[in-house]
């Protein structure tokens, strides 16, 4: 075990293992709400390398960049034993014609080792969704498919494709519609049958657009799918710590670069920040 972790307090048989590993998954977002420079990467990977195992060009930020710059970033990853994802950009390209999207799967000769496919964007039949992940699985790259659960009434669709239109009530205390979680596990499963390496949860609608953490939802996703196949987007600081706290640190988290020593020090000893004073201890009740 690396010297990293030996002032942590973890359990014998919760340590967490060296990388590349199959749980405890920090992924960290790169250049896109905020400008990174490649020596501000740098100083990330060398002071918290050990902490991070994925780097995901969110919004399309890698399209923007210099070729020769974007290698440089890539390769820097590698050095660190991360992994690079594309983010959730298949959505622009595949406007382009059907064979635009057999392009984009040669974005592995960059380097990048993992295709983020935005469902609730993409806006595709669910056999296109799964010929799109045996296409990325072909490419010899990892496929993520990201799952949103909506909840505000404009989202909710007329017609069509029903997998993301079959809302139910929620408890009493929120007047939000929430949609109904069984038909997103029953698709994600579908995913993970087809050869998806893991399922990309948007959190941040469970953690703030309703008046409580939808700690229901979540516990039935990771019942169906596993904690190991499911990583959460949990962007919002108080939401990866409600997920620690919850699922203990074996679980995946998606998070901004500024809070992955905040999420180390909690996936430890919970020496992070506290936000439960914002939220209020009720915030976390079924």
């Amino acid at each position: 075990m690396s010297l990293y972790y030996r002032w942590k307090n973890f359990e014998e048989d919760e340590d967490r293992p060296e990388k590349p590993r199959r749980f405890g998954v920090t992924e960290m977002r790169g250049p896109n709400h905020t400008l990174l420079t490649q020596n501000a990467l740098q100083d990330i990977f060398e002071s918290m390398g050990q902490f991070v195992d994925g780097l995901k060009f969110s919004g399309g930020s890698h399209s923007l960049m210099p070729k020769s710059f974007l290698k440089q970033v890539i390769d820097m990853a590698h050095q660190h034993n991360v992994y690079v994802s594309t983010g959730d950009w298949a959505e622009h390209l595949i406007r382009k014609g059907p064979s635009a999207f057999k392009d984009y799967v040669e974005c592995k000769q960059m380097g990048f080792d993992t295709i983020e496919l935005n469902v609730t964007s993409l806006e595709v039949p669910e056999d296109t969704l799964l010929r799109y992940v045996r296409l990325i699985k072909g490419g010899g790259l990892k496929a993520k498919p990201q799952f949103d659960v909506k909840f505000n009434k404009s989202d909710i669709p007329i017609g069509g494709d029903r997998a993301f239109g079959a809302y139910v009530p929620p408890p009493p205390r929120s007047t939000e519609l929430v949609e109904d979680v069984d038909l997103l596990i029953r698709r994600a499963e579908r995913c993970l049958e087809a050869g998806a390496d893991m399922i990309m949860i948007d959190a941040d609608d469970l953690c703030k657009h309703a008046d409580s953490v939808r700690a229901d939802v979540i516990a039935k996703v990771i019942g169906r799918l596993g904690l190991e196949k499911t990583m959460f987007d949990a962007s919002n600081a108080r939401a990866s710590e409600w997920f620690v706290r919850q699922y203990g640190p074996k679980v995946n988290l998606f998070v901004d670069h500024s809070q992955v020593m905040d999420l180390e020090c909690l996936r430890g000893c919970n020496l992070g920040k506290n936000h439960n004073s914002v939220l209020g201890s009720s915030y976390f009740l079924f």
